[in-house]
């Protein structure tokens, strides 16, 4: 089995140096940036409606680009959707079923690893949350905190040059120490997950004040030393912004006094995110890297808690559902792409896209065809949508998270919250909150869509077992 793969990969790696050498011929490569929020709402930004939280930055990203109106994350929690970011995969297809569970197997082919071998400069920066790293005692739980050897997965061994990365969740201001009304540990403690930088490598300096200004000082030096080098980069950037301890510093807090003080730290913490974007942005044109520089922005699930808490104000509306729900407020997230040299004007789109099409996407775009080698991917290149050239998904998305399946055509979702025993069908283009069961009336669309979505559940299941290498 393991020689198979071997094979697999080796000739992947032969597409991959083809495929650079004619791409050489016919132009440049494009930088690209994956940005992403950690718990952001669909209705927590400007551009999707929000009146209340400044997200200038960000509705001026999707002012310059294509605004997907239905722009999927993959899972409704954080580990697995980071998965399929990376992998173009389910994340049910290699074992990260929930959040802190499973890891980045050497056997998966990540976004990183190719671009690294078509001369890349690579890194991740943020957020990582697709295994442990490192031995030390951190703020973990569940499969990680029974098994941190095994699940020893960090980003410099998968395929990145430059890393300033935390297991998981941290406060967004102080992000090393525990904030006022924080238990475990308790306030004015180290709050446990630390930054690293390399092999039990802790970063020390420069930890105090706002997170997303924190990792954006590590993501400007990499844009600035790739572009010395004359190198094209790609750069993950996973903002901890609004996950909970949301806390804002008092120049946030500030710009939305007549709030609640949980509202001031929620809406604050998102603002100052959204500087940091704008940010890059300039930095981006400062060194004549805006036009041929593919930014990519989405949040990893719908927002936290089950109802409109102190410490957790994400708006999910217009769509039923939250966090680790299947229901569209638990996985449609804001989703916004921008390249000038590709997509010239501001357009919307309502065609479904999810982040496992980042990776089929790329590798359409750097030239390498991911179906090209034997592991099942689960998204479809965007360039033909970006190019104007598609507006209709014809491939269905499938979710799986615990007991709770989901598929989604272009018109219609299916629904279940109890493993597949009973179903419910949603028509989304008239229903966004999924409020109208239409599975009586359509039986024989029921029974399609669930023998498409359970030969999809097995096909991940065969995954799972090793099937792919």
């Amino acid at each position: 089995m393991k020689y198979n793969f071997l094979l697999s990969f080796l000739s992947f790696l032969i597409i991959v140096t083809f495929s650079a050498n004619s791409q050489k011929k016919t132009g440049s490569y494009p930088n690209i940036i994956l940005i992403m929020a950690d718990d952001l709402g669909w209705g927590d930004v400007g551009f999707n409606g929000n009146k209340v939280i400044k997200t200038p930055h960000l509705d001026q990203l999707a002012k310059d680009g294509i605004q997907m109106n239905r722009f999927y994350a993959a899972a409704p929690v954080c580990s697995p959707t980071r998965g399929s970011c990376l992998t173009g995969r389910h994340p049910y297809r290699y074992g990260v079923y929930f959040a802190m569970t499973g890891h980045a197997k050497p056997e998966e082919v990540l976004i990183s690893e190719v671009l690294k071998q078509k001369g890349y400069a690579t890194g991740h920066f943020g957020k990582w949350h697709l295994g442990t790293l490192t031995n030390q005692e951190q703020n973990r739980w569940g499969e990680w905190a029974k098994d941190p050897k095994g699940n020893f997965s960090p980003p410099w061994k998968n395929g990145y040059d430059a890393c300033f990365v935390t297991e998981s969740k941290v406060p967004t201001w102080n992000p090393t120490v525990a904030p006022r009304g924080w238990t475990k540990p308790s306030e004015g403690e180290p709050f446990g997950n630390d930054y690293w930088v390399g092999s039990e490598q802790k970063a020390t300096e420069n930890l105090e004040g706002d997170d997303s200004r924190i990792i954006m000082d590590r993501v400007i030096p990499f844009v600035e030393n790739a572009a010395k080098d004359k190198k094209p980069f790609f750069s993950v950037v996973w903002f901890h912004t609004p996950h909970k301890p949301v806390v804002a510093g008092p120049e946030y807090r500030n710009m939305y006094k007549e709030y609640s003080e949980g509202e001031q730290h929620y809406y604050g913490s998102i603002t100052a995110m959204d500087q940091q974007i704008g940010r890059l942005r300039t930095k981006l044109k400062e060194l004549g890297l805006d036009q041929n520089t593919m930014i990519w922005f989405c949040s990893d699930n719908g927002p936290e808690g089950r109802k409109l808490e102190e410490t957790s104000r994400g708006l999910a509306s217009p769509f039923r559902g939250r966090k680790r729900d299947l229901l569209e407020g638990g996985v449609r997230v804001p989703g916004v792409v921008v390249w000038p040299e590709k997509i010239k004007s501001h357009t919307k789109t309502d065609m479904p896209c999810v982040t496992s099409d980042y990776f089929p996407t790329i590798m359409d775009v750097i030239g390498v065809h991911s179906r090209d080698y034997e592991n099942p991917v689960d998204g479809i290149s965007l360039l033909p949508m970006m190019e104007s050239r598609q507006k209709i998904r014809n491939m269905p998305i499938g979710f799986r998270s615990q007991n709770r399946l989901a598929w989604n055509t272009e018109e219609y979702k299916l629904h279940s919250n109890d493993g597949g025993k009973t179903f419910a069908l949603y028509h989304l283009p008239t229903d966004l909150h999924e409020d109208n069961d239409l599975s009586k009336q359509y039986p024989e669309k029921v029974k399609e869509m669930k023998s498409a979505l359970l030969a999809w559940v097995a096909s991940c299941e065969a995954s799972d077992k090793g099937g792919d290498y």
